[in-house]
């Protein structure tokens, strides 16, 4: 079968800075995406189409979830051996990997085996028949990984935040038919992800994956990299046919986490999961925490539950019943939307008019406390409400603040167009 093309032409960037609200649980509101294109696919002025081979077409996708597991470090000949038979007995494990360069944030850390690594990794692959997986950050990287017949080829988040060090990449893959999986950033930008799986896809490479692995952000978040949700979901909607898969262990940086992350990336759609593996975690040269035994690995994912993607025709009937009263509501919601910000707008004329400024603080803040108790008494979240509020303050204040920097005859104008 064919591969599919996704025609795409970009009209907006994402805006890192406003991206989010409340991202301490992780969780965010993505703002000022006026992304549009045909079908839903991402767009960029250059009309370029990513060609991009189904999942399905060159790896074995029986077993689900698909899952990518090893060491964070290839440490020794034996510590790959013994974790790869391991995780070589569950079913769902189809690619072995392993760290084989790994320079960390201190020079003074354990920084990897090198190319020696290779070599052990190419006898786990040959000995248990997984796939075996690396990280490459530079060309040489990719032709030592290439030499020694390893079969995918990573790059990380901070390589990925580099566009001089993805051309580079780039070109050192030219000609070459490998599959590559592309980890997001590690800050939260949508359009720097995208350009990093566009010039690997532009260098020749039609096998891609991308991997969720979770954003650096400075508040704290009981994650090590906040999921930050919105922003594979908003990849998956604009490329819909890249194959996406999550890093559980980046995201969560400790076991307890590894579970709900797993199942919410499942529930999202996402194909498949990488997970950290070692046969001894606690003596891990790297990332020791994040790290779980094949065992572990096994009882994990046994706990979660693959659902279909749609269900019986009596189920999708009731389904659609119940989104299109959805979509009623939706449309409610933006007409109320409209005539609040109508009268946002004649507020802050108002308020031009007599030389009052934007906030009243006072105001402000018993309008927030009663609309949370409101929300608080229907049973919604409080999470929820705060970035609910939050959103539709900032988008008055924003408008107040337009009209208050506008020329008098401007004001003047939109009032008879609105009249």
């Amino acid at each position: 079968m064919a591969s599919k093309q996704l025609s795409v032409t970009l009209t907006g960037v994402l805006q890192a800075p406003r991206l989010f609200r409340d991202l301490g649980s992780g969780v965010g509101i993505l703002r000022n995406v006026p992304f549009s294109g045909p079908n839903g696919y991402f767009c960029q002025s250059m009309g370029y189409e990513m060609d991009i081979v189904p999942l399905h077409e060159w790896l074995d996708m029986k077993e689900q979830p698909l899952v990518i597991s090893g060491p964070c470090s290839a440490e020794s000949e034996d510590q790959i051996m013994v974790t790869a038979r391991a995780l070589a007995r569950i079913p769902q494990v189809r690619i072995f990997r392993a760290g084989i360069w790994k320079p960390r944030t201190r020079p003074m850390s354990f920084e990897g085996v090198g190319t020696a690594g290779l070599e052990w990794l190419r006898r786990a692959g040959q000995e248990t028949g997984l796939l075996t997986a690396v990280e490459v950050a530079n060309p040489s990287h990719v032709e030592e990984a290439l030499r020694y017949e390893v079969d995918i080829l990573w790059i990380g988040a901070r390589t990925v935040v580099n566009p001089f060090s993805l051309q580079e990449l780039a070109n050192g893959l030219k000609g070459v038919d490998v599959p590559v999986m592309v980890k997001n950033p590690v800050n939260p930008d949508l359009h720097l992800w995208l350009g990093a799986l566009e010039r690997i896809n532009m260098a020749g490479i039609r096998k891609i994956i991308a991997i969720h692995r979770g954003f650096y952000f400075f508040r704290k978040s009981p994650y090590r990299n906040a999921p930050m949700w919105e922003i594979p979901i908003e990849l998956m909607r604009l490329v819909p046919q890249l194959p996406l898969i999550c890093d559980p262990s980046h995201i969560s940086g400790e076991p307890g986490l590894l579970g709900p992350v797993s199942q919410k990336a499942l529930d999202l759609e996402m194909d498949g999961l990488m997970i950290e593996s070692h046969h001894d975690p606690e003596h891990a040269l790297t990332d020791r925490f994040q790290q779980i035994t094949p065992a572990a690995l096994r009882e994990l994912l046994a706990s979660l539950v693959v659902r279909s993607e749609k269900g019986s025709p009596a189920f999708e009937d009731i389904l659609d019943e119940l989104r299109s009263e959805i979509d009623k509501l939706d449309g409610e919601l933006i007409q109320i939307l409209f005539r609040r910000m109508s009268i946002v707008d004649e507020i802050g004329r108002y308020k031009k008019d007599h030389n009052v400024t934007i906030l009243q603080l006072e105001r402000w803040s018993r309008i927030f406390e009663e609309r949370l108790k409101m929300g608080r008494d229907a049973g919604l979240e409080e999470q929820f409400l705060h970035r609910i509020i939050g959103i539709i303050h900032d988008e008055s204040i924003r408008r107040q603040t337009e009209i208050l920097n506008k020329p008098a005859e401007e004001n003047g104008l939109n009032n008879q167009k609105e009249s």
